[in-house]
C-alpha cells in the first residue's frame, strides 16, 4: 500500500512552511500544518504544462524571446515553456522558497526532465513581484502560479499580484502584444472582469489537471493591447 513520506521542509520566508512528500512513484508538495490538502503532485501537471504552452506558443516565433515564471513548483510550467520557445530564448523563473528549487534540482527534477539544467533558464530566488516591479516591456509571456488563484492560500501577500495594481505591473512589464497567464483552482469571473480593466484582451481557459478527466482548472490567457 502506498504512504505518504516526508522527504524535506522547507520554510517560506515571511512564515509558514512548505513539506515534500514522496507517495510511491510520485512527489507530492503540501502545507506544513494543513488540512493535508495537496498544493501540487506529480502525477497530474496538465493545466501547470498549458499555463505555459498557451502563451508560449504565441510568441515562440519571436527573436529572442523572454518569459518570466512566477512560481517554480515542481518545473513543469517552466519545461513547458521551454519546450514551445526557441533556443535563443530565456526564461526568468523567481521562486520565493528557497527548498522548492533545490528539490527541482534533486530527485523531484527528474519528473520534469530537470529543466533547471536548460542554459535557457535564469532562477531568482525572490517574489515574482519584485521583478515585476522592476520591469518594463521586458518580457513577451508571463505566466503565474504562485498561490491557489486569486485568493491567496500559501501567502496573504500574493494577493498583490491579483490586485488592480499588481496587473498594471504585468502590463507595464509586457512588451507590445505581451501575454500574461495566471493560473487558478477555480474560476473567478470577477478577476476577468479586472484583467481586462488593466488593459487586456482575456480569455478564460477551463484544463484538466490530468489528461481529459478529473478536475478542471482555470488559467487566464490576457493578451496586452497597447
Amino acid at each position: 500500500m502506498k504512504r505518504f513520506v516526508l522527504l524535506d521542509t522547507a520554510e517560506i520566508p515571511g512564515g509558514g512552511a512548505l513539506c515534500l512528500f514522496e507517495y510511491g512513484e510520485d512527489f507530492v508538495i503540501k502545507i506544513a500544518g494543513g488540512d493535508g490538502g495537496q498544493l501540487m503532485n506529480t502525477r497530474m501537471h496538465g493545466s501547470e504544462d498549458a499555463l505555459a504552452a498557451i502563451p508560449c506558443k504565441k510568441v515562440a516565433g519571436r527573436p529572442q524571446a523572454r518569459a518570466l515564471i512566477g512560481g517554480l513548483g515542481m518545473g513543469f510550467t517552466l519545461a513547458s515553456a521551454l519546450q514551445h520557445l526557441g533556443a535563443d530564448a530565456e526564461v526568468t523563473v523567481a521562486e520565493l522558497v528557497p527548498g522548492v528549487v533545490a528539490w527541482n534540482r534533486g530527485p523531484l527534477g527528474a519528473k520534469s526532465d530537470y529543466p533547471l539544467l536548460d542554459p535557457r533558464t535564469r532562477v531568482v530566488q525572490e517574489d515574482v513581484a519584485k521583478q515585476l516591479k522592476a520591469s518594463t516591456q521586458a518580457y513577451d509571456a508571463i505566466m503565474l502560479d504562485v498561490d491557489n488563484g486569486p485568493e491567496g492560500l500559501t501567502q496573504k501577500g500574493n494577493s498583490w499580484l491579483y490586485s488592480a495594481e499588481g496587473l498594471r505591473q504585468c502590463h507595464q512589464a509586457l512588451r507590445p502584444k505581451g501575454m500574461l497567464a495566471v493560473w487558478s483552482a477555480s474560476a473567478d469571473r470577477a478577476f476577468a472582469d479586472k484583467v481586462r480593466r488593466s488593459g487586456f484582451k482575456v480569455e478564460e481557459v477551463q484544463v484538466y489537471a490530468h489528461g481529459n478527466r478529473g478536475t478542471r482548472h482555470t488559467i487566464w490567457i490576457a493578451e496586452k493591447l497597447k
